[in-house]
């Protein structure tokens, strides 16, 4: 497929709107995979360093 235009190529043939959401959905849940995980990392080792912190205090 070829487009004369960079605003042709964004319509996509009148269907420019579900393409790019489709895309854009995509890359959402992309990051989302990527960002959750590692935030919900972080949270378990700053909780298991308090947790550690709190027994050597207790000891």
């Amino acid at each position: 497929m070829s487009f004369s235009s960079f605003s042709e190529f964004l319509a996509m043939g009148g269907h420019g709107l579900y393409v790019w959401l489709s895309y854009g959905l995509g890359v959402a849940v992309i990051l989302i995979n990527l960002v959750l995980p590692w935030l919900q990392r972080n949270r378990l080792l700053a909780e298991q360093k308090r947790r550690l912190r709190r027994e050597e205090g207790v000891q």
